[in-house]
């Protein structure tokens, strides 16, 4: 594993959670060794949806949501065995979404 990279993307729809999340992978592989780069703030995607309030009176009423999705975007540069094994046994809380390309 010279020469590859490892890029994790996280989301989540709470920041806090999320840069925890980013924070405790950081110091994984640091502490194993590898060179890191981020954590890097992706943008964040807002999904709006609006429902009518009910069908017969309030038929002109809106009610509006939105639903945020924080990103983050880490890089490990020249990662090693040992780093991959911790990473894989590390504990991440609910309601974060890892995605890991080598």
């Amino acid at each position: 594993m010279a020469d590859q990279k490892i890029r994790i993307v996280l989301k989540a729809f709470d920041h806090r959670v999320l840069d925890l999340s980013a924070q405790q992978i950081m110091e994984t592989a640091e502490r194993t060794g590898a060179r890191t780069a981020g954590p890097i703030p992706m943008p964040t995607t807002n999904k709006k949806f609006t429902v009518i309030k009910g069908p017969h009176v309030h038929k002109d009423g809106r009610e509006y949501f939105e639903l945020r999705i924080h990103k983050r975007l880490i890089e490990i540069l020249a990662p090693s065995s040992k780093t991959m094994d911790s990473l894989t046994r590390l504990n991440m809380p609910a309601g974060v979404d890892i995605a890991i390309k080598l």
